[in-house]
């Protein structure tokens, strides 16, 4: 009997089970210093213990994105390691601060499946749960996922598709206790803009462009322990390339959008996101947003901002789909947030 394992394939789900990733991981300042090193990432509350003190906070969290990528890694073991693409995701929360001495894991139920056309792939629905070290979820998130066959003859599961909401209202999302920004220091953030200077329907070119490396890439994909074949074996995929993988793709644009969006200081939603064309190295990444919809909260001087982030392998391509209704080969990603912002 085999030792190893060779990860799960379309047939081997079923709705209803929960999957108990393995390897918590305790997460340290060194995932910062990593991910400051890896992502132009300069947004202040997670840049300095002081600037977070005077937003209400004991000190500076660890990126938002940190937590998202470390609870996604647990799962790619027993969600995709056979994956051919991870297509989207919704209902995404932050449900507290992730910060460094913390430990994290990860589980999943599987809430849908749905056999492709083709017979020999089929899409896998999950909704994952990240946990620190007191069982307390810290963030949740549903995606679903490409899973290839092993068995092309094995009986289709029934289709289950589930119903997900478009995007999360504003009062489903949840603020950090003591978050605090009617002291907010506009001048240490970089950006005068407060939430009232945004309107809906406004979008903003985000200027910079960064050429992905293969080099950072792979030290990100380890950096999150994510093990799926297509990001590290050229042999995985027909034209032999590596895909970046696409959580890289989303810390390059929210890093990117810092230029107009400074003082989007917190992700706390996800409403909805596709991973629309595959990014390979040497592939340039641009990014542009539009303010989708805003909300004030019960928190002192924070608003919320529901936009929508595009990142690009080109210009500001503010045109995404063809007249089929699908997405411009130059369109890397295309994802639906909530962030929190000074009133």
């Amino acid at each position: 009997m085999s030792k190893t394992n060779s990860g799960r394939f379309f047939e081997d789900y079923h709705v209803g089970e929960t999957l108990h990733h393995a390897v918590p991981r305790t997460v340290t300042m060194g995932e910062r210093a990593l991910y400051h090193m890896l992502y132009p990432a300069r947004h202040a509350l997670y840049s300095s213990d002081e600037f977070a003190k005077s937003c209400g906070l004991p000190f500076s969290p660890l990126d938002d994105l940190i937590a998202f990528h470390i609870v996604f890694g647990k799962t790619v073991p027993d969600v995709s390691l056979n994956a051919v693409a991870n297509l989207g995701y919704a209902q995404g929360r932050w449900l507290a601060p992730v910060w460094p001495g913390d430990t994290l894991r990860s589980q999943s139920e599987v809430i849908g499946l749905k056999q492709n056309s083709n017979g020999k792939t089929g899409v896998v629905y999950v909704r994952t749960t990240g946990l620190n070290q007191h069982d307390e979820p810290v963030l949740e998130y549903v995606r679903w996922v490409m899973v290839r066959k092993r068995d092309l003859d094995a009986a289709a599961p029934e289709t289950m598709v589930p119903d997900l909401p478009d995007a999360l209202d504003a009062n489903q999302l949840v603020i950090p206790e003591g978050l605090d920004f009617t002291n907010y220091e506009f001048s240490l953030a970089g950006e005068p803009h407060r939430w009232g200077d945004y309107e809906i329907g406004e979008q903003i070119d985000h200027v910079d462009g960064v050429t992905v490396e293969e080099a950072e890439h792979m030290m990100a994909t380890r950096l999150w322990q994510n093990t799926a074949k297509v990001h590290f074996d050229t042999s995985a995929r027909p034209d032999g390339t590596r895909l970046i993988y696409g959580g890289h793709v989303i810390s390059m644009a929210r890093a990117l959008s810092f230029n107009g969006l400074a003082n989007a200081q917190m992700i706390v939603g996800l409403n909805g996101g596709a991973h629309a064309n595959p990014c390979i190295a040497g592939d340039t990444i641009r990014a542009w947003s539009e303010v989708i919809d805003k909300a004030e909260t019960d928190a002192p001087g924070v608003g919320a901002l529901r936009l929508r982030l595009v990142a690009t392998k080109g210009g500001a391509l503010f045109d995404l789909r063809n007249t089929e209704g699908r997405y411009q080969p130059d369109v890397l990603l295309d994802l639906d947030y909530w962030a929190l912002m000074p009133l």
